[in-house]
Order: C-alpha cells, then structure tokens, then sequence
C-alpha cells in the first residue's frame, strides 16, 4: 500500500469536488489505513542499534508499515506505557521489568516471549590500567567512580546491584556508584574516561571497543533475558505482533547476532 500526500486547496478549487463521493470515500479509506499500520516499539537502550536496524529490514519487506522506534531505559519505557503513552510493541532488558508489566496489564500476557540473551561486564575506558580478576577488586581504592544504571528501574544496575551484594562488596562499592538512566549513559561515561570502570552489557562494550576494554564478565544471579510483548494499548496488535515474530525469526535473530546477542 503505497502513501498519498495530502494537498489541500481552497474549496472552490479542490480536485476533490470533481471526484464522486465513491472515490472521495476510497482516498478516505486509504489514508486511515496507512495511518493504522503505524507502529510504535519501545526497545531498552541496549537494543537500540539492532533494532534500529531489524525495523528498517521490517518496514522494506513491509512498505505499508512505518515504525517509530523509541529507546530507553526498561523502568522508564514500562512507566511510559503505563501513563498512557501509545506504543504497540517492548521489548524490555529483563524478566523483572516485564513481570510488572504484566502485573500492570500493560502488555498481552499470550504474546510475551523472551527473544535474546546477553552477558552483564564491567567495561573501563581502553587506555585503563586497571584490571580485575574478582567483582569484589571493585572495592580496592583504585576504582574511584564506578557508572552504574539505577537499581530502581534499569535492568543492568539491577543485575549489577544483585551480583555485588553477593560477592559481599555492594556496601562498599555503593558510595563509588555514578548513578545513570540507561546502559548507554554508563557507556558514555566509560568511553569518555569520566568513570575508572562501570557496569554494561557485553553487546554494549563491543559497539565502542576502540574506546572501551571489558575487564571482567560478571555471573549474574540470573541471566540477562530479553522479553518481547504486544502493548495491551496498542491499536494494530495484528502488525504488532507481525513485528514480534520477525524479531523472533531468523531475520531478526541473525541482526540480534550481527551486535553480539544470543539466542535465548
């Protein structure tokens, strides 16, 4: 289904009056329906380069689909869709996140599925001399600033935060803690040296290995699954769900592999 711009004239002068009401109501009809295979997806940070590009692969095979791609941390997506922003389908950086959206009947419990796998690691800028072994090294004084996503509502500082009080070294490494929004944020201040280390996603620290040395690949307490579901609100769960499934396809599995994740 090919787009139309709309032209608009002066009454007197509108192409429109010389078509029958017949064709007027088919324009009509084809306009709404460009507009209603419309999709918004809101991915968790980490996700933004595949997904980016699995959505320009999707809107090829599906010219009538156009998608907006929104990126942000798992809790501030999950809030978003609670007060009413539209999005059709999210793909979240964990389980945890998506169990309160389904607690919020805020997605369609029947279209969740986990769609990727990841590895939490603690990254430094490249030119670091730092090295580490153990998580609990990130005690010793040679690690002043330490980026970490909030544990309240970013999956990777949740990780983080449980894989710390594990190794008996959360109390400690807590004060160092640079709070961010996001696991791009805690990139960003990795690769510009602002922070001696920080916690980010493996995929994460291959984007930027000519600025970033991952030191140490940390057991987290559970593994780092990504869920995907169709948006309870959404207004075209039939391409939401079209859209799901190319995520879940070889299509979209071979991207998710091409930027270092793995197949759940």
């Amino acid at each position: 289904m090919m787009r139309r711009n709309l032209l608009f004239y002066p009454e007197e002068q509108s192409p429109m009056n010389k078509i029958p009401t017949s064709a007027a109501v088919l324009c009509a009809f084809l306009s709404a329906g460009a507009q209603a295979a419309d999709l918004t997806v809101s991915a968790a940070a980490s996700l933004g380069n595949a997904f980016k590009e699995i959505a320009a692969q999707y809107g090829q095979k599906n010219p009538h689909v156009k998608i907006r791609l929104n990126t942000a941390g798992s809790g501030v997506l999950l809030q978003q869709m609670v007060r009413g922003a539209p999005v059709d389908v999210v793909a979240f950086a964990d389980q945890e996140t998506m169990r309160q959206a389904l607690a919020k009947n805020a997605v369609d419990a029947k279209t969740h599925k986990t769609f990727a796998l990841n590895s939490l690691v603690v990254a430094a800028p490249a030119n670091s001399p730092h090295t580490l072994g153990r998580l609990n090294g990130l005690a010793s004084p040679a690690f002043g600033r330490i980026a970490l996503g909030n544990p309240n509502g970013v999956p990777a500082g949740r990780y983080a935060k449980a894989a710390l009080e594990k190794a008996g070294v959360w109390t400690a490494v807590q004060p160092k803690a640079v709070i961010t929004q996001n696991v791009r944020q805690s990139l960003d201040y990795i690769a510009r040296g602002e922070v001696d280390a920080g916690f980010v996603y493996r995929t994460d620290a291959l984007l930027m290995k000519n600025k970033v040395k991952i030191l140490h690949t940390v057991a987290t307490t559970e593994p780092v699954r990504y869920p995907i579901a169709v948006a309870a609100q959404s207004k075209n769960k039939a391409e939401a769900q079209r859209f799901a499934d190319y995520v879940l396809s070889a299509h979209g599995q071979n991207v998710l592999a091409k930027y270092g994740f793995r197949k759940p």
